[in-house]
């Protein structure tokens, strides 16, 4: 089965730039798509030994950066489980996922709100290690308490929109046929 990349922090208000759809060329022994700006690949070919690709990748990219890898059939499995239930979502908020890049903990208190008090800019929701699923709001302010994933959990979160997630999946299944 595949393997997904997601990489945290790329193309991003014009810091740690570079051109995924490059990158992944370089990586074409390893069969290896691009979705999209944000640093998110699936390996069609990551071969038996995932550390040997994770320093191959490591090698390649123009600077260090915070990198998960899930394999694609645990990504199929959350799009079928569906963490956001059937209700509609509105268009001022963003389903999201993030991706822990390392074990962590899992915080007792969720769902949970960011910040606690007063007007929500992130809605946790629910977690499935390393998954952490949720909601935020589009303010400014959002992206301060999507930082916040990282202590909540101990360890570096990688966000990803759940549309992103669901076009993943998509080729995933794509390439199953």
């Amino acid at each position: 089965m595949a393997l997904v990349v997601f990489l945290r922090g790329i193309n991003v208000g014009g810091h740690r730039r570079f051109r995924p759809s490059i990158l992944a060329k370089e990586l074409s022994a390893y069969d290896v798509v691009n979705v999209g700006a944000a640093g998110t690949f699936i390996v069609r070919k990551p071969g038996r030994d995932r550390a040997k690709f994770r320093a191959e990748l490591l090698r390649k990219l123009p600077f260090e950066a915070e990198v998960a890898l899930c394999d694609g059939r645990d990504l199929i499995g959350l799009e079928m489980e569906n963490p956001f239930g059937t209700e509609a979502s509105r268009s001022d908020i963003v389903r999201f996922v993030s991706i822990l890049s390392r074990s962590g903990r899992s915080p007792s208190d969720i769902p949970c709100n960011l910040p606690p008090r007063g007007e929500w800019f992130v809605r946790v929701i629910a977690s499935k290690k390393p998954y952490v699923f949720g909601v935020y709001r589009r303010r400014m302010k959002t992206i301060g308490y999507l930082g916040q994933i990282d202590k909540m959990f101990g360890a570096p979160a990688i966000t990803r929109n759940w549309n992103t997630i669901v076009a993943v999946v998509r080729i995933l299944k794509e390439q199953e046929k």
